[in-house]
């Protein structure tokens, strides 16, 4: 239940008589008071409410064990045609809603949100904040940045600009705008805590911006701004014990939801980079076996078959070091700049191999075979994510078994008529009996589906517990 409090004013009525003439400190919190009321006057007719009634399967009763068979001969039996043991009708189960935030981007209606806001959404209401209600249509989506774009029909709509989110600062004060718990259109403000945190598990591509700024349940999809009023990140997430603001708020930075948003208005879909490596993280351990002076740089685990890095002469065991005079830190950092690429853009990386510093240069191919995934997997109704050391400890693994890990299931999808579940492990997908490809992460479990061409069933090799089978997934 919501506990409001009010506070008396009595006090403060004593103090405003008495304040006293002002100084540069009060003239400087002015100033920002007026920094955040020219934002609040200018982002919060921009930002907007996002209700989505989710889609929800009929839920099927019956009266006897024997009709969840749907035997005909025991409803014979029994009188199927009547009775105490009459099967009851489908009954509807109530509507399950999703709320969430967003903001205008164009003066026609497009508006930015989350994609976890709106996925699986059976229909998607826009509430301006004048009131204003619109049904809006899902224009595009990125589920590995989790992002979506929105179109509502109307004109001269109040709308808002990206700032460049690589300018940010760690300290930098920052204002987030949103509608937490359906209350009403909210402004927050705080600052900079971090930059750059990956490998949270929130999404595929990871660069969050770390900020205090208190965000809740309600926020995500809405605009994060500098004191400028520009939109430097989109809030997606909060790190939480109590299910409310904990002083941990993320947000995805704008270079990226700039980028993935005008390849949706261009293409109507997101087409990534693809240089066609496996990479993993160069720890100390590993540094010391491989008798390595330093720990700089990530380690080329395989490289896929007639992909850019092979071509360009890449090998397994090859540590890049640098891309375009960049040092390379991070598995993910050199994940998500090569995504952010155009198909086709020369790269230079600088590589150390047998202890030799190397320069090697590599044409990025457009990731067709990806898309086409993509959408087999949204049609099939699975997301996945590859198998950590974690995620093997959790599943009784160990170690025992490669594979890519079932992370959600769309209700009602092919995937879960099937049997398929959140947890189970795809090892392998045959694409006939004479060509079963085991698959050890999701990179080549895509390249798997390449090879389906337009077969209407999908055959995946999956284990679960101890057991290993086939499961055959019809694609709609």
């Amino acid at each position: 239940m919501k506990k409001w409090f009010l506070v008396s004013t009595t006090l403060f009525s004593v103090l405003a008589a008495e304040t006293p003439a002002p100084t540069k400190e009060t003239t400087l919190l002015e100033q920002t008071s007026q920094a955040f009321t020219r934002i609040a006057d200018k982002a919060m007719p921009a930002t907007v409410y996002i209700k989505a009634e989710m889609v929800q399967p009929e839920r099927q009763e019956f009266l006897t064990p024997f009709d969840m068979f749907n035997d005909d001969f025991f409803r014979r039996f029994f009188g199927g045609g009547g009775g105490p043991f009459q099967q009851m009708q489908p009954r509807e189960q109530e509507p399950q809603y999703a709320a969430g935030s967003g903001f205008l981007v164009t003066e026609d209606g497009f508006v930015v949100t989350n994609n976890h806001v709106i996925r699986d959404a059976k229909t998607i209401t826009v509430t301006l904040n004048d009131g204003r209600e619109y049904t809006a249509t899902i224009k595009g989506s990125d589920p590995r940045t989790d992002l979506a774009l929105l179109k509502i029909e109307e004109k001269d709509l109040p709308h808002l600009s990206f700032g460049d989110s690589d300018d940010l600062k760690v300290g930098e004060w920052v204002v987030a705008i949103g509608n937490p718990f359906g209350i009403g259109t909210t402004l927050t403000a705080g600052i900079v805590s971090a930059k750059g945190r990956q490998d949270l598990g929130i999404a595929s591509y990871e660069d969050f911006i770390q900020t205090d700024a208190a965000i809740n349940p309600g926020n995500s999809g809405g605009p994060l701004f500098n004191l400028n009023g520009e939109v430097i990140g989109v809030n997606t997430a909060i790190f939480t014990r109590s299910g409310g603001y904990m002083g941990i708020g993320l947000a995805i930075p704008s270079k990226m939801a700039q980028n993935v948003m005008d390849q949706i208005l261009k293409n109507g879909i997101v087409k990534r980079a693809y240089l066609g490596v496996v990479l993993q993280p160069l720890d100390k351990d590993l540094a010391n076996a491989m008798e390595l002076d330093q720990q700089d740089g990530v380690l080329l685990s395989d490289v896929v078959k007639g992909s850019p890095a092979a071509k360009a002469g890449l090998q397994q065991g090859d540590i890049i070091l640098q891309y375009n005079e960049k040092p390379v830190k991070t598995v993910s950092k050199l994940r998500n700049d090569i995504a952010m690429m155009t198909p086709g853009t020369e790269i230079n990386l600088q590589i150390l191999r047998n202890h030799e510093k190397m320069t090697v240069n590599a044409t990025l191919s457009s990731v067709d075979g990806e898309i086409a995934s993509q959408e087999l997997m949204q049609k099939l109704g699975l997301e996945m994510e590859n198998l950590t050391p974690e995620t093997s400890s959790r599943l009784g693994l160990n170690g025992l078994a490669d594979g890519v890990v079932i992370t959600r299931i769309k209700s009602s999808s092919p995937a879960a008529l099937a049997g398929l579940r959140p947890g189970f492990l795809i090892t392998g997908v045959a694409v006939n009996w004479n060509n079963q490809k085991p698959i050890k992460n999701v990179a080549e479990f895509e390249d798997a589906l390449k090879d389906l061409g337009d077969k209407k069933h999908v055959v995946l090799i999956v284990r679960h517990q101890n057991y290993q089978r086939y499961y055959t997934v019809k694609v709609n």
